[in-house]
């Protein structure tokens, strides 16, 4: 099997937008649809075992990827504490706050709280890190897409901000977790993004299968096949699947355009409870959904060449 560090360094691929934005309309549908799916899985399960049983249908699809293309994992330690720490940003410690605080927020506004990590992004990177270009477009392309979210969800939902407030800020902190780890993933850039993806679920794994014991004694749980169902569809496409895109579109997009997928799955989840769960459309939210696209179009217009 191939080791990663024996790859050698060859000059890079032109990238094709359009084939990009392709696949970042896929991971949108992939993570769009991930909501309903956690919902569904917590009918009969708590939240820990859940993301436990998420990151492990994961991890065994990835390693099976990795196996495939001849690939194997890296063995020094400063890879894996890269791993645990892009790990908690974007997988366990994210995904453990979100489906915690679905238990006690409307799915609407957890999305609206949820889909708040472009702002996050944006402001690491204009304040912080400034490892991209900010223009005045994408500033406000960034924006015209929270308008859209807004629309979409609608603003009854956002006055009910005050209630289950600690469910809330965990959500919102789990957006801010994703945003910061959009920005990490280009430290994954000389990996192939299965192994990146693979390493970083192999991680999550490791810490939640003992907390899940731990917490929530899964032994004594009853998951119907529903619930079952839902995990696995959520472990191998909206995780595995997922992150593959993901590692990739970070080193093809930028963290900044990569994020802002968080408008656009909006728009795909609600299409999806127009056509699943016969959803009513109003034109408020029709104009949402427009917004929402039109503002990913603005922060992902690539920049003129001089």
């Amino acid at each position: 099997m191939r080791h990663w560090t024996e790859v050698r360094p060859i000059t890079p691929v032109p990238v094709s937008r359009p084939k990009e934005y392709l696949l970042l309309i896929l991971l949108a549908s992939l993570w769009g649809s991930s909501y309903m799916f956690i919902r569904m899985g917590l009918e009969t399960l708590p939240p820990t075992t859940l993301v436990a049983m998420r990151v492990t249908v994961a991890s065994l699809v990835l390693l099976v990827v990795i196996w495939r293309q001849g690939y194997r994992l890296p063995t020094d330690l400063d890879s894996w504490k890269n791993f645990a720490i892009q790990s908690f940003l974007n997988s366990f410690g994210a995904w453990t706050l979100l489906a915690w605080g679905q238990q006690y927020v409307e799915s609407g506004l957890a999305t609206v709280l949820n889909s708040t990590s472009p702002i996050f992004v944006f402001l690491l990177t204009w304040l912080v890190t400034k490892h991209e270009a900010v223009s005045l477009r994408k500033i406000t392309g960034a924006i015209i897409g929270l308008m859209g979210i807004v629309l979409i969800i609608g603003v009854d939902a956002l006055q009910s901000l005050g209630q289950e407030v600690v469910a809330q800020l965990a959500i919102l902190f789990s957006a801010m977790l994703y945003g910061y780890a959009a920005i990490r993933g280009q430290k994954f850039s000389h990996l192939p993004s299965t192994v990146t993806a693979a390493g970083v679920m192999i991680f999550a794994s490791v810490v939640l299968i003992p907390a899940s014991i731990v917490i929530d004694q899964p032994w004594t749980l009853s998951p119907s096949l529903k619930s079952l169902t839902a995990i696995a569809t959520l472990g191998t496409f909206g995780t595995a699947v997922a992150l593959l895109l993901y590692f990739r579109l970070i080193n093809t997009l930028g963290s900044l355009n990569t994020a802002s997928q968080s408008y656009l799955r909006m728009g795909i989840g609600v299409m999806l409870g127009l056509v699943i769960f016969g959803e009513q459309l109003s034109l408020i939210v029709a104009m949402g959904v427009v917004i929402s696209i039109l503002g990913v179009a603005l922060i992902n217009i690539p920049a003129k060449q001089r």
